[in-house]
């Protein structure tokens, strides 16, 4: 389960403090937003893509959209979403839970500048019912990211 191996490696990084279950759905932005009780903002979404090189993801912030023509000049391809029922065996985790931890070696991750907002964060961690704060520094050390990118828009800095 995406859940375990996610709880599994924060409880080895001696962050186990900081993952959160909830029993309600935390699958997408607002549910998420309600479980952990921050605003939307600081919900960090984690999309999936389809590149020529590979799978990808992108961390962004809750209030941010991806922008089809930042997408292009940053990655020279257009964007194409992972279908939802081939994101698991893509990525390594279900829809509602995906997130830049523990996921399969193939996968390059990004974050977005849409997040360099925030002192805290709360990507999920592995399932449709959970999430973990961390902060931004943290963040990077844990999603193993390449770099950073501006590919959003639609939020305010």
């Amino acid at each position: 389960m995406s859940y375990e191996r996610v709880k599994s490696y924060f409880e080895n990084e001696n962050l186990s403090d900081r993952v959160m279950v909830f029993e309600k759905s935390s699958a997408t932005v607002e549910e998420a937003a309600e479980a952990v009780g921050c605003e939307a903002k600081q919900i960090a979404k984690t999309m999936s893509f389809l590149q020529k090189e590979g799978p990808a993801l992108i961390v962004t912030a809750g209030d941010a959209r991806v922008d089809n023509k930042k997408y292009k000049e940053e990655f020279h391809q257009k964007a194409k979403m992972i279908p939802g029922d081939q994101v698991e065996a893509q990525i390594g985790h279900a829809p509602g839970g995906v997130c830049p931890f523990e996921v399969k070696p193939e996968v390059t991750v990004y974050l977005d500048v849409s997040l360099k907002r925030f002192e805290t964060v709360y990507p999920a961690a592995g399932s449709g019912h959970s999430a973990v704060r961390l902060s931004i520094p943290e963040l990077e050390r844990h999603s193993r990211f390449v770099k950073w990118v501006d590919v959003c828009s639609g939020y305010l800095a």
